[in-house]
């Protein structure tokens, strides 16, 4: 089924679920690989551009996810999580959304501090916007990296979650979100 079902995730939802998980899970390694880079590397240009690159097509596909999870059914928590359960993964999965947009955002602004436009390698480019912040580039770095640790802490509070349902409590959690 490509929609959700009242007790199990549509694949386009499962799709996109992985697709953006092990996506920014492979931005996080190439961020911290690349502010390691000396200019001397030949990656020194390029691994920021790739950087760039797929952080837009993920912040893309995470607001397409935003919409397809609005314009489906709602799968139903399964009888064996408890209360808090459920609203901690309600507020971690609000969270990891609105991280994955602050990324986008934040790595934006540090892209076009100086005025010049975000290129998504050589199929467009986004026009930068002035907002006039002061030490923008640094700023935005900054919180870039906080927001960066933020998502991957979550994500790993998540990844527990799950695999506490699928091997401790042996409910369906883990396997509602397998194809």
């Amino acid at each position: 089924m490509l929609t959700n079902q009242a007790n199990q995730y549509g694949v386009v939802q499962i799709a996109l679920h992985w697709l953006i998980a092990l996506t920014i899970f492979g931005l996080f390694g190439l961020g911290l690989w690349m502010v390691e880079l000396t200019y001397y590397s030949s990656w020194y240009l390029t691994a920021p551009d790739i950087h760039r690159s797929i952080g837009v097509i993920v912040v893309s596909l995470m607001i397409l996810r935003l919409l397809w999870r609005l314009a489906n059914p709602k799968v139903v928590p399964l009888a064996t999580h408890k209360t808090w359960e459920r609203k901690l993964a309600h507020v971690t999965h609000a969270l990891m959304y609105v991280l994955i947009l602050l990324l986008g955002i934040s790595g934006y602004m540090i892209t076009t501090a100086k005025g010049q436009a975000l290129q998504v390698f050589d199929w467009f480019s986004i026009p930068a916007i002035s907002f006039g912040i002061e030490y923008q580039e640094d700023i935005a770095g900054d919180l870039h990296e906080i927001f960066a640790w933020s998502l991957i802490g979550l994500a790993v509070l998540h990844i527990a979650g799950a695999l506490k349902h699928h091997f401790v409590v042996r409910d369906n959690t883990l396997k509602r979100m397998l194809p």
